[in-house]
């Protein structure tokens, strides 16, 4: 049986990527996706839960409710770990990300609440709930700033990359 993907097979390389290529591949990735599952940890013990994202830089930005299980544990430990993914076609189209990183829960006057509020594309919910675009919401806007990335992308292989890279914050 003829193999589509011939550069899947046998070891895969070690070689890694520069650390600007490496960036601009995650943020990439970041860019064409909207959905992660955040991993937080709580009295309740772990919570994984898909929440819609938007990125300022290697800044992870989403919103809660103020007392949902995952506002609940990241004030009892702001640690977490970010899945996000492009979907699945097989070993040739796997990539994604596994975020590290501390979340910080922001309120309107905190001093980087409007920075990073910039970033966040809150319209498009109120208009499909119908709610006024002269009032934006008010609650937490929770920023993870990533510290580490494992990065995975199989069609590295293809030109000779490791398909598992780390990238460190500087």
């Amino acid at each position: 049986m003829p193999l589509t993907n011939p550069w899947l097979t046998g070891t895969a390389p070690t070689k890694r990527l520069e650390y600007d290529v490496l960036s601009e591949r995650i943020l990439n990735l970041w860019s064409s996706q909207n959905m992660c599952v955040l991993a937080t940890s709580g009295e309740d013990g772990p919570l994984a839960t898909p929440v819609r994202y938007y990125h300022l830089d290697f800044t992870l930005l989403f919103t809660a409710a103020p007392q949902s299980p995952k506002m609940r544990n990241l004030a009892t430990d702001p640690r977490v770990s970010v899945g996000i993914f492009a979907p699945l076609v097989g070993q040739a189209s796997s990539r994604g990300a596994q975020v590290f990183g501390r979340a910080q829960v922001l309120m309107p006057g905190d001093a980087e609440f409007d920075q990073y509020w910039q970033a966040y594309r809150w319209q498009s919910d109120h208009v499909e709930r119908g709610r006024s675009l002269e009032e934006p919401p008010a609650g937490p806007l929770v920023a993870v700033t990533a510290e580490k990335v494992v990065y995975t992308e199989h069609w590295l292989r293809r030109t000779g990359y490791a398909p598992w890279q780390v990238w460190r914050a500087r």
